[in-house]
């Protein structure tokens, strides 16, 4: 890992990482944010997702997580949502596929395969990473994201709960088997093959296995994708009639932006604090 930036906050260290990729064949940036408990020894830490169109800059310069971070002694790992370059494919019409838009899976169709392995690099890769060169309890690590990436953390639970004990999201794409976002994303990256997708849909996941960890969701009612394009009902659905522990709050009012992410940011990071000890 070669450092880029550090800046000093809350008594913490907010940095910036690139690495050489081999799961995506590019060179990657995340942002790591360690408390100021981070030099007495590992601390229990949770990765965010981001959505599309996004890089690991959004949430680290506009959510503001760094003050509950450093009280509550989390590092904070933000990930790229996907590779970049100028020999990475990319539809330059369609922010939704692409650079940016990752999905947080492993494509098998061309000319994705060779670079968008985004489930791979975010739970083998950068987890590998970060628990080897970062004060980072192997044991103790959560996962949360926003849109896409809440997607994303609700599959990387369910699949690997033990390596991802604790769970939350914002505005999460909860059924991408069912809307626009996904079914476009899932046949670019997947093929047609539903079957497959199921193993990136959380709704199909819960239903099958739910996890013993209690989930945090919220969601903004004035959010503008709500209706076509998130669903969360199909998720809290799923979760009860799979004994999943959940807590879905919807927010009158909030819409899909980083201001509704950082009203309530901490209450997801004490969440993950609780659930990790």
């Amino acid at each position: 890992m070669k450092q880029i930036s550090e800046t000093l906050c809350f008594g913490g260290r907010q940095r910036v990482y690139d690495h050489d990729s081999a799961a995506t064949g590019t060179t990657m940036r995340f942002g790591a944010f360690l408390p100021p408990q981070a030099g007495d020894g590992p601390c229990p830490a949770v990765i965010f997702l981001s959505g599309l169109t996004c890089t690991h800059e959004n949430v680290t310069t506009k959510a503001g997580f760094q003050r509950a971070a450093a009280e509550l002694g989390l590092i904070v790992i933000a990930p790229d949502t996907s590779p970049r370059g100028e020999d990475v494919p990319d539809v330059k019409d369609d922010y939704s596929l692409g650079q940016g838009a990752g999905f947080y899976v492993d494509a098998t169709e061309e000319p994705w395969s060779k670079n968008f392995n985004m489930r791979r690099y975010v739970t083998e890769e950068l987890h590998d990473l970060v628990t080897k060169h970062l004060p980072v309890d192997a044991g103790r690590i959560g996962v949360m994201g926003h849109s896409m990436g809440g997607h994303g953390a609700l599959v990387c639970h369910l699949r690997e709960p033990e390596k991802f004990r604790s769970v939350s999201a914002f505005s999460p794409i909860v059924a991408p088997m069912d809307v626009p976002w996904g079914q476009a994303a899932f046949t670019t990256y997947l093929g047609e093959d539903r079957e497959a997708w199921a193993a990136h849909d959380a709704t199909r996941l819960v239903a099958k296995a739910p996890s013993s960890a209690h989930i945090l969701i919220d969601q903004g009612e004035a959010d503008q994708f709500l209706a076509e394009q998130l669903r969360p009902e199909l998720f809290e659905d799923a979760a009860r009639q799979a004994g999943q522990s959940l807590t879905l709050r919807r927010h009158a009012g909030y819409d899909h932006s980083y201001y509704f992410i950082a009203t309530f940011i901490e209450d997801h990071l004490r969440h993950h604090a609780r659930a990790l000890g």
